[in-house]
This record gives structure tokens, sequence and C-alpha cells, in this order.
């Protein structure tokens, strides 16, 4: 890995070096995180999962993700929102999940919390897509220093606080900011990474909600 956070895999192609090569979390890098969602289930799906990765690494979560979408009714908050305690005696029952008792009680009330984000807004992606960051607020590189000394950004914290105050739960800006970057909120594709201008283009075209 070079100082830049840039490895090159068997394929030839230079990526961001945290996913180690390992091939599901290779997929994970290449073709899903960093790219625009718009959509509110899989916006809703991403900030739940970020929270139950909280003091876990991504990687357990993500071979855990088709059990969790299983055990949460796909992360349709509609349906989430219906979840009583019933519910979550099955999900902590559930070997296939982290079976966390304050993540699986923050997932039912932050379904909740979202449809009343919608009722508002219209859409979680409105309400998300609110917070891109400009341009002038953006580094002007995107290397392995940065990312590592920048777990939070401004706009991260202001997100956090909006939904604490609006009673999510497990938002703190850490979360926050994994989660913008797992949705394409920002670009933190390293440079030099090919992802990064797949991304880059995918942003040029995209229509914001």
């Amino acid at each position: 890995m070079s100082e830049t956070g840039i490895i090159i895999g068997e394929d030839g192609r230079s990526r961001c070096h945290w996913h180690a090569n390992l091939p599901d979390y290779l997929k994970y890098h290449d073709e899903e995180w960093g790219r625009p969602v718009t959509n509110d289930i899989r916006l809703f799906e991403k900030i739940c999962l970020e929270g139950f990765q909280s003091g876990l690494s991504w990687l357990t979560i993500l071979r855990k993700r088709e059990n969790f979408r299983a055990a949460f009714a796909g992360f349709d908050f509609d349906k989430v929102a219906h979840f009583g305690e019933a519910d979550v005696d099955r999900c902590l029952a559930d070997a296939g999940i982290i079976r966390h008792r304050g993540k699986i009680v923050s997932t039912i009330n932050n379904a909740r919390r979202a449809i009343a984000l919608r009722d508002e807004f219209g859409s979680l992606a409105h309400y998300f897509w609110g917070y891109e960051p400009g341009h002038n607020e953006r580094p002007t590189v995107v290397d392995r220093d940065h990312i590592l000394a920048n777990p939070t950004t401004p706009t991260s914290v202001v997100i956090s606080k909006d939904l604490k105050k609006r009673g999510w739960t497990f938002v703190g800006p850490t979360t926050v900011y994994a989660f913008m970057q797992a949705m394409g909120l920002v670009n933190d594709h390293l440079e030099g990474c090919f992802c990064r201008p797949e991304v880059e283009a995918m942003r040029a075209v995209l229509v914001r909600p």
C-alpha cells in the first residue's frame, strides 16, 4: 500500500486500501460504497446498519446484511415502525444479526422517526441530500491522511444534531459521516482509486431529490 492509501488488486486496478482484498468487501467497495443512493428504503437500511456497526467492524455487518434484511422486513420503515416487543424478542433470538437490544429498539424507533421525516420533507432522500456539502466544503485531495484525520465533518455534526433533535438514536456524528460516505453524499474514494472518477460521473448526472 502506498502512503496515499491505494493498493493494486490482482486485476491490476488501483483501489482504496480498506477492502483488504477480501472478496465480499471488494465487491462492496467496487459496486456500492460511495455510489449515490436516493431510494428511501435503502437509505434507511444504510443508516440503521451504520448504527449496528458502532463498535464493530463493517465487514461483520456486511456479512450479516441479508440476515438483517430478513429480520427487519427489508428495512421497509413503514413495516418496521409497527414492530412490537415480540419482534424485539425475535430479533434478540436471531443469531444471524447483532443481538444488541439497544440497537434493535433503536431501529424500530428510527423507523417511526423516518415516517415523520418523510411526512415533513416528502422523502428521506430529499432530507439527506439537502445536506450535500458544497465544493468549498470538501478537501482538494481525498487521501488516506485526510480520511484518518476526519472521522466526522461539520456536516455530519449538523445532521447528527438535527436527527437527535427529531428523536433518532444511534446517529452520532461518526456514524452519520460513515453513512454519508456509504450513500454517496460525499465521494470519499481516495485519489487514484478507479472508483473515484466513476462516482464523480454518477454524481454529475444525478438528479437530486
